[in-house]
């Protein structure tokens, strides 16, 4: 998916291929775990008054971002870890600063753990019309990298997903921040899938071929 690209019609196919590029990945708990965090985690929040996530929560959204994207065993330690206390009091102090994400943002990275990234997760489950995740695919589709995960460099993929959201929801289609996200990282794994399965075929076969040559 070109970030660039302004049909609604192929960011709407991107999106609604999340769910199957999801499965695709064939990893344990994934389909469980994302659907606690889009589904489950929103609603939960929201509904209580003051809004906060609980130690236990945090560590299940954390589960889900190691096991969509790259598996860092010591963060979730780091989370699981906290004092539940002290993450109800941050998130409740995230959550009430926004619509000010680098306000919110840093509430969050007070925890032991917590990165940008992760404060991010936290706060898209909470308001995916305002803040998106910080996922390596949007970034590298929105910016060109995904190597600094800083508030700085945060809050430039949140400029650029709100800006592509509003584009793509005046053309009839309502796509919020997260939507984008999600978009951008359904069709990065969509076209690794695809291309996987062929590929390593004809790797194969030419390494056939050569050793019956030699």
């Amino acid at each position: 998916m070109d970030f660039k690209c302004s049909d609604s019609e192929q960011w709407k196919e991107a999106l609604s291929s999340y769910g199957a590029s999801i499965e695709s990945l064939n990893k344990p708990n994934l389909v469980s775990l994302d659907d606690f965090y889009r589904n489950e985690l929103p609603g939960v929040l929201r509904q209580r008054n003051p809004s906060y996530i609980t130690t236990p929560e945090l560590s299940k959204l954390m589960q889900w971002k190691l096991t969509r994207g790259k598996w860092r065993p010591r963060l979730l330690d780091f989370v699981s870890s906290l004092d539940d206390a002290v993450v109800r009091s941050a998130s409740e102090k995230a959550f009430q600063s926004l619509p000010d994400i680098s306000k919110a943002i840093s509430a969050l990275t007070v925890l032991k753990g917590v990165g940008p990234a992760t404060a991010s997760a936290v706060l898209a489950a909470y308001a995916p019309d305002i803040a998106p995740f910080m996922s390596d695919e949007a970034m590298v589709a929105a910016i060109g990298n995904s190597k600094d995960y800083t508030l700085k460099q945060y809050l430039v993929l949140v400029d650029k997903l709100q800006a592509k959201s509003k584009e793509l929801s005046a053309k009839g289609d309502a796509f919020t921040p997260s939507d984008v996200e999600r978009a951008l990282w359904s069709s990065v794994v969509g076209a690794k899938s695809g291309g996987l399965s062929e590929e390593p075929k004809d790797v194969n076969s030419k390494r056939k071929s050569k050793r019956k040559r030699a």
